[in-house]
């Protein structure tokens, strides 16, 4: 009986997750430290205009991981959603003069998200938030970087959300 009843609440969990029956998960919200920009671009229209603007600063595009992409390739739909690590040798150097520890930090990641109505919000921790936690050990070299990718990224980000 106990299995049953397992299995049963199982498959109800599933049952109402695929007929969209579960709330869905609040859009983001403002946060202490982070950027968020909501746009009137469809989702992959943003994430293209992101990875141009990356180009454009002279950044690397390190990495990209998408849970979207991922279910869809399991056959499940759900908004979109995608990770961009962005980085740049030069900057992994400075900053691992400055700290070691801060090494797990990079790539300084942005991230889109697909909203009600077929929109998608473009947002990230800012690097002075990020490196934050490094910053008495990094001292003012660590600061500096950080201040300098705050600049770029947010360049990055006016560029892929401008009207």
């Amino acid at each position: 009986m106990r299995n049953f009843l397992l299995r049963a609440s199982a498959a109800l969990v599933v049952a109402l997750t695929l007929s969209g029956a579960i709330a869905a998960p609040a859009p983001l919200a403002p946060k202490p430290g982070w950027a968020i920009k909501p746009t009137a671009y469809a989702f992959a229209q943003l994430s293209d205009r992101l990875d141009k603007a990356i180009e454009d600063a002279k950044m690397n595009l390190v990495n990209s991981a998408s849970a979207s992409q991922g279910a869809k390739a399991q056959g499940i739909v759900i908004p979109g959603n995608r990770v961009v690590g962005v980085f740049r040798n030069d900057f992994a150097r400075r900053m691992l003069a400055a700290s070691i520890p801060a090494g797990i930090e990079a790539p300084v990641r942005f991230y889109i998200v697909e909203t009600s109505g077929g929109h998608a919000t473009l947002a990230y921790r800012t690097p002075s938030d990020v490196f934050a936690p490094y910053f008495i050990e990094g001292g003012a070299p660590l600061r500096d970087l950080a201040r300098e990718l705050d600049t770029i990224f947010a360049a990055i980000a006016s560029q892929a959300t401008a009207p």
